[in-house]
């Protein structure tokens, strides 16, 4: 009996797996394994396809998987949902694991990239700066609230908040006062940070050569490239058909662009920015409509 495919339901000390053989049938059912113990029940198995939920933890896993040369498979939650069994029976870490092994085997099923390391180093840069962000935000709505029950009205627009909040302070009681001025010094905090952390992402999109192309089209600047490249871990054979919307496809480059010119060679020289975006493009899937000889 060959273990195929294994299901893995993360958390944060306890897993349930669950595996089946080559005629789907289960040949491991553990609902509880401790964390210390994942790796070396992972070690111990044949090589085979292991699923898992993207979810937190489950790239680091996955990176650990491949060390002793399993296929692993990670999946939106939301796919995984309608393989759960219903009912009270089927929320438990057991049944999830028997879902996600479910779901793995389906052959419609789409798939996240796993991670690197770095491109997860990079997008932890990302997740902070968008933190302080809505920190700043949060602050900035405070101050906007404890001047407004004092019939002081300030715009939304984040600049003008900061400029005429000072200027109130003295139309306004003294301990109001304290706490406007402390608001105030904490929104020139998060505004260092913020600064700190484009500069981090500056950086990281200057040393990157896929994000230096992309920063050479109009309307992309540091943070939209260099936050493109970490999401997309390896790079994909093709994009998928889910990627596109309803009626487009895609194709080879070449191959659209000799159906529309009937030769090989394009009409109009095309400026690659990646690998993925020079090879493929999306091109319509219905037939052009015809020419009205009337009229």
């Amino acid at each position: 009996m060959t273990i195929l495919f294994i299901g893995i339901d993360l958390a944060k000390n306890v897993f349930a797996l669950h595996g089946v053989d080559e005629r789907g049938k289960p040949a491991l059912v553990r609902p509880a394994v401790r964390r210390d113990q994942l790796l070396e029940a992972a070690a111990k198995l044949p090589p085979c396809t292991i699923g898992m939920e993207a979810c937190s933890g489950a790239h680091h896993w996955a990176r650990r998987f491949q060390d002793f040369g399993h296929t692993v498979r990670l999946m939106a939650p939301k796919f995984v949902v309608p393989y759960r069994m219903s009912g009270r029976r089927g929320k438990n870490d057991a049944a999830d694991a028997a879902a996600i092994c479910e779901a793995l085997q389906r052959p419609a099923m789409r798939f996240v990239p796993v991670k690197s390391t770095q491109a997860q180093s990079r997008l932890a840069v990302h997740t902070a700066r968008q933190g302080w962000v809505s920190a700043r935000t949060a602050v900035i709505n405070r101050l906007r609230g404890v001047l407004s029950e004092f019939g002081i009205v300030l715009p939304l627009k984040a600049a003008t908040v900061r400029s005429r909040a000072g200027e109130q302070l003295d139309t306004v009681p003294g301990w109001v006062q304290t706490v406007c001025r402390d608001l105030l010094a904490e929104l020139q905090r998060l505004d260092e940070r913020v600064a700190a952390y484009d500069e981090h992402i500056r950086l990281m999109a200057q040393a990157d050569d896929r994000a230096r192309a992309l920063m050479a089209m109009p309307g992309i600047g540091p943070t939209t490239a260099a936050r493109c490249w970490p999401a997309s871990a390896t790079a994909t054979t093709s994009p998928t058909a889910a990627s596109s919307p309803p009626g487009w496809a895609w194709r080879p480059a070449s191959t659209a662009r000799a159906a529309r010119t009937g030769s090989g060679a394009s009409p109009r020289p095309a400026t690659p920015t990646c690998a993925r975006c020079s090879s493929w493009e999306r091109v319509p899937c219905w037939p052009p409509r015809p020419t009205s000889t009337t009229g």
